[in-house]
């Protein structure tokens, strides 16, 4: 199951991005961070204007980039996430067993787990180091219950390489571990080091790596107050900033969209382990931006291996023997069937209602009109020079010291420190449009340092003299 997982997942990603679906922001951002780490050069992002290491703290970068030494490709990138979106059925599985559940079972909540939309639909938003957690996440649980601290400590470490916020998960865990699942040891050495992590991260490393100021994501609750700690305290203090929040139309459709998938599993009996995702859930209600509350972009990610251990804790009670159907499965006439097979019966209907395969064959395929001209011209880029270019064609060309995207809102202000300006005036991509593009054509070829390189099908190359 893993291993199929993995290739329908790296097919899925890798296609999207021979489509030039992938984007600038993430995907060439962390590839040029990974690129330039793997040729001993600083990881500063050109995109983000900031060193990658004032962005999320992710420290796992560097291990990445090993691969990238191998050979620097950004499918590196995409395996990666891949096969450890994929890994989490294992300690999936590993759990159900822990907890009692019998070989079928267990198997059907690894298929809850592979078959749950938001692993499929990450894993086609570019790259994200925060999906190396996910299995992390369940790995540690593991070790905790087993009571290997040497492991557990390790899962930590590999889960705060990742991303500074996951910190706060972290020690949300430690929590849960050590008030409700009595892993005393596991328990305190997820919450001090959650705790301490977050500190040093907010309050030094991203500040240092990024001209003194705090991480850009504090921008989304610019309501709450201007830094981390302003936001901790409003938090405590006024509540009726985010009881509006809290209780909303939006937030109820999210918690829906979350819970779709297992809603017969769970139980409020068996909801504990949800501490431990209370701190992500909070943020993306809280958040500004839509996109974190729904299931195609990755910051909902780190709540499903705590969705997942609450099913197994419900499936696992002694006095939960018999599960009343859902009446869309009773139409369907498997009310014989086991329950093992009812679980991943449901999955699969959420699966097919939620999981986001149908873009393969809709918005996957707008710019196949330019495609071959598009790749003729990046083939035409053979130095590392400098690049201009549409969101879309940047992870195409990220392995660069500069590498910025058209933005109708913030023209370049000098043209002359490109060596290349690759446009698509048919699909001008995210943040811009055709009057713009246009605009960057005259100034081009009325430019007498540039040349007209290459030019079909709406597709411009132009190359510094």
């Amino acid at each position: 199951m893993i291993v199929a997982t993995t290739i329908v997942l790296f097919a899925s990603s890798s296609a999207r991005h021979a489509l030039f679906h992938s984007t600038a922001y993430d995907l060439a951002i962390f590839d040029q961070a990974v690129y330039l780490i793997s040729q001993n050069q600083t990881p500063f992002s050109s995109l983000m204007a900031v060193n990658i290491l004032g962005d999320h703290t992710a420290f796992i970068f560097y291990p990445l980039a090993l691969l990238y030494k191998i050979y620097p490709d950004v499918h590196w990138l995409l395996f990666v996430q891949a096969i450890s979106l994929a890994l989490g059925a294992w300690p999936s599985w590993s759990l159900a067993r822990q907890a009692g559940l019998n070989e079928r079972k267990s198997m059907a909540v690894a298929a809850v787990y592979l078959l749950y939309p938001a692993v499929f639909n990450v894993n086609l938003f570019d790259f994200h180091p925060e999906v190396i957690a996910v299995p992390a996440f369940l790995a540690a649980i593991v070790a905790a219950r087993l009571d290997k601290i040497l492991w557990f400590c390790a899962a930590i470490v590999l889960i705060l390489s990742c991303k500074a916020v996951l910190s706060l998960t972290v020690a949300a865990m430690g929590l849960w571990l050590l008030i409700f699942d009595k892993k005393r040891n596991c328990g305190l050495l997820a919450l001090f080091f959650g705790v301490a992590w977050f500190l040093i991260a907010t309050q030094a490393i991203i500040p240092y790596f990024n001209q003194g100021k705090e991480h850009a994501g504090i921008g989304r609750y610019q309501y709450l107050g201007k830094s981390v700690l302003e936001i901790a305290v409003n938090l405590i203090l006024k509540p009726n900033l985010v009881l509006g929040r809290l209780f909303s139309l939006e937030t109820f459709e999210y918690l829906a969209l979350l819970l779709f998938p297992v809603i017969w599993w769970i139980s409020p009996r068996h909801l504990t382990p949800l501490i431990s995702a209370v701190p992500m859930l909070a943020m993306n209600i809280l958040s500004d931006i839509p996109a974190q509350r729904d299931l195609i972009h990755q910051y909902s990610i780190p709540i499903f291996p705590f969705l997942l251990v609450a099913v197994i804790a419900n499936l696992s009670d002694s006095n939960q023997q018999i599960f009343k159907l859902p009446k869309i499965l009773e139409k369907l006439r498997i009310s014989s069937f086991s329950l093992d097979r009812n679980i991943v019966i449901w999955a699969l209907i959420a699966f097919l209602c939620l999981a986001k395969y149908g873009y393969f064959w809709t918005i996957y395929l707008e710019a196949l009109d330019t495609l071959p001209a598009t790749k003729e011209a990046i083939s035409l880029v053979q130095t590392k020079g400098n690049v201009l270019t549409t969101a879309n064609i940047a992870p195409h060309l990220a392995h660069r010291p500069v590498v910025k995207l058209t933005q109708a809102h913030t023209p370049p202000a000098n043209l002359t420190e490109f060596d290349y300006v690759l446009l698509n005036w048919r699909y001008p991509g995210w943040m811009s449009d055709r009057a713009f593009v246009q605009n960057l054509v005259t100034q081009l070829t009325n430019n007498p340092q540039f040349q007209l390189k290459y030019q079909r099908d709406d597709i411009y190359l132009f190359t510094k003299k």
